[in-house]
């Protein structure tokens, strides 16, 4: 089972904190001590990351698997219902399981979403799979960090995933990198469905590898709205926390009204 943590049990409803590829739970430290506030907190950590090693893995990771670990999860703490939040990968996950257990469901909130595979990200994608075994990983994830989150205000997000990186085995990079076949036709499938969950995506505007899908995407769906930091990057939950714990605790909130 996946590592997971516990913060605060006396609410009513809970939040599920799945974090992205290459980071942890400790991705979510700027929201944790708002959040336990008005819900019961589960903070993940997925196969591989942070503190999670989980034997015998197979080769090969899949949609199906590493979102039915977070399932296993829920289950074993008798979790019927919960606001799933997500950053990056984690909204890839979080939809998938939209996708196959809408009853599990009270609503989702999507930061850093990865809807699309645009054309950098599938150029970026193409180097990791073609030198994945002929270089140090470690440099392929630092050269992600600084793609994705280039700018000085983008600093304190992406010296905490390089480091969170760091403690990722070379063989369960392999395993997640397998993850990106075929997922593009997959994400333009599901993304084009309404699940009619209410659903807020919170982008930052200097995200430029992901935001312009999102901007689109949301036009389209009636039960999903898009707010935008300023001067954030893809890890906006960091880079704005103070502002993205307002904005998110105003949209997970209005449900306990």
């Amino acid at each position: 089972m996946l590592h997971y943590k516990v913060y605060s049990r006396q609410h009513e409803e809970w939040v599920v904190l799945v974090h992205g590829a290459g980071g942890s739970s400790t991705i979510w430290y700027k929201q944790i001590r708002e959040y336990r506030k008005h819900f019961n907190v589960l903070a993940v950590d997925l196969r591989g990351h942070g503190s999670c090693m989980i034997k015998n893995s197979p080769t090969n990771y899949t949609l199906d698997l590493v979102s039915k670990d977070i399932l296993n999860v829920l289950d074993s703490l008798k979790i019927e219902k919960a606001h799933f939040v997500g950053i990056s990968l984690g909204t890839i996950l979080i939809r998938h399981l939209a996708e196959s257990n809408p009853d599990r469901f009270l609503s989702m909130l999507l930061a850093g979403a990865v809807i699309r595979i645009t054309p950098r990200l599938h150029f970026l994608l193409g180097i990791a799979n073609t030198f994945k075994k002929m270089i140090p990983f470690m440099w392929l994830y630092k050269m992600f960090a600084w793609i994705l989150m280039p700018k000085k205000t983008h600093q304190t997000s992406r010296s905490l995933f390089i480091k969170e990186a760091k403690k990722i085995k070379h063989r369960e990079f392999l395993r997640w990198l397998s993850l990106t076949a075929g997922i593009a036709k997959y994400l333009v499938k599901i993304n084009e469905k309404d699940t009619n969950i209410p659903a807020l995506y919170i982008m930052g505007d200097e995200d430029y590898v992901f935001l312009e899908p999102v901007k689109r995407l949301v036009t389209s769906q009636p039960s999903s709205q898009l707010v935008i930091l300023e001067e954030s990057g893809h890890v906006c939950n960091v880079d704005q926390a103070t502002k993205f714990n307002e904005v998110s605790l105003q949209f997970l909130r209005s449900s306990l009204a």
